[in-house]
């Protein structure tokens, strides 16, 4: 392999309890970056389980998360990952020089059924479509 391959970008999706809104982007960047780009998700206090409401609202898409599972947020992933994205949930994220962060605010799709997931999972999708037009190259 050659050292000048470009090193993969990489993206860490944080929200409180990586059950829902952090593993839906992660399924949807993983998906639509055709692994062009490096992805983590974690939580500060992980659920026990992916939110159901959610995985039944990216199965409609196509996208099979049921054997996602809650991860914890460490400093590791942190300092891994090039852009950090915190899900409107106030949480404590370490910051370290030279990552990008941005804070999405989306409802949050714990306890509520596929009916209330379904508009949180497509604004996060067309949020993902511009994260990827921002992290990759154009292609001409």
């Amino acid at each position: 392999m050659s050292t000048e391959t470009a090193k993969k970008q990489s993206v860490l999706f944080v929200c409180v309890h990586n059950a829902g809104r952090s593993q839906m982007a992660a399924a949807f960047l993983t998906t639509l970056s055709k692994g062009a780009i490096e992805v983590r998700s974690a939580g500060s206090q992980p659920a026990e389980q992916v939110n159901p409401a959610a995985v039944e609202a990216m199965a409609e898409l196509g996208i099979d998360m049921s054997a996602e599972i809650p991860k914890v947020l460490t400093t590791e992933a942190v300092k891994e990952s090039d852009v950090v994205i915190t899900m409107g949930c106030g949480d404590t994220c370490p910051i370290f020089p030279g990552k990008r962060y941005e804070d999405w605010e989306l409802e949050d799709p714990a306890g509520q059924g596929v009916e209330a997931v379904r508009p949180i999972r497509d604004e996060i999708k067309a949020r993902i479509e511009d994260l990827i037009a921002s992290l990759t190259p154009a292609a001409k």
